[in-house]
């Protein structure tokens, strides 16, 4: 049978997936509203199928269109990257990653990155851990580095670093330089991350059995945000050591000295399972693994 979809109407089709409009859709595309529209059609068409649901001035994705995104992202991954192998074409690369690896992990081998390949395309999406798995389920990013397991069905999660937790507060702070107690550690005041961070999931996961309750005052947004407030005088909380490790070194912060065993945690890698690995994907991930 020959082939009737077009790589042009798959592209049409995820751009108004991402957009929500064919208006908008078609300035991605570089089409005027007349023509993205006719795209959509004759893709529909084609394969006898609604693609979309409209709910007021957007299209939604159908149960159809849900189907069909994975595979037309593939195919138009896999013409990209064909294509650039021809044309000379720099690769590229999107990621996502969780804020404390944003910050603290990948730097440096993003720096690493871009000595091997000076011209590569390079797309950074920060958020907490709940938005990058968003991120990659849609498809925005390549690869999704997050603080916390992943049970999207549709995203295939690896371990990709180990990384230790520390309890600390302010050098001049109550619980500084003795033997705490569980009971009292439990019954500070604690400063963490919001939920949906993979930091959060990860320190309630560790100390919970441990200490049974926490008794949460504030929830901040950034790693960065809890470590100064701590540093303030504010309270007690649980962050990667990475993040803390400057002013440990400095002694403006303590770690707690108290009965709870050494906390570790598994950083992942994320990625969909349709996507197609590209040669910026796979050079990333031969470098970082």
């Amino acid at each position: 049978m020959p082939l009737r979809v077009t790589l042009r109407e798959l592209e049409v089709f995820a751009a108004v997936a991402e957009q929500g409009t064919v208006t908008r859709a078609a300035d991605c595309v570089a089409l005027t509203q007349s023509a993205a529209s006719q795209a959509v059609d004759k893709l529909e068409t084609h394969l006898g199928a609604r693609l979309f649901d409209r709910v007021g001035k957007r299209l939604v994705l159908n149960e159809h269109g849900r189907l069909l995104l994975p595979r037309a992202r593939a195919l138009l991954d896999a013409a990209a990257d064909m294509q650039g192998l021809f044309d000379g074409a720099a690769m590229s690369l999107k990621l996502g990653a969780s804020t404390t690896i944003a910050n603290y992990l990948l730097p440096p081998l993003l720096a690493a990155f871009r000595r091997d390949w000076p011209q590569a395309r390079l797309e950074l999406e920060v958020a907490n851990t709940r938005d990058i798995v968003e991120a990659v389920a849609a498809f925005r990013v390549d690869f999704g580095l997050i603080e916390g397991p992943s049970y999207h069905p549709d995203l295939h999660t690896t371990i990709w670093r180990q990384d230790e937790l520390v309890v600390f507060v302010a050098a001049r702070h109550a619980l500084a330089g003795r033997r705490v107690a569980l009971e009292e550690l439990a019954d500070a005041d604690w400063i963490l991350r919001e939920q949906g961070s993979g930091t959060r999931e990860e320190v309630d996961r560790l100390l919970l059995p441990h200490l049974r309750h926490l008794n949460l005052c504030m929830e901040l947004g950034h790693s960065e945000a809890i470590k100064r407030a701590v540093a303030a005088g504010l309270g007690v909380s649980c962050l990667s050591r990475r993040v803390v490790a400057e002013l440990l070194a400095s002694g403006e912060l303590a770690e707690v000295d108290c009965a709870l065993p050494p906390l570790s945690r598994a950083l992942y890698r994320i990625q969909h399972r349709d996507k197609t690995i590209t040669r910026g994907m796979a050079a990333f991930k031969n470098q970082t693994d």
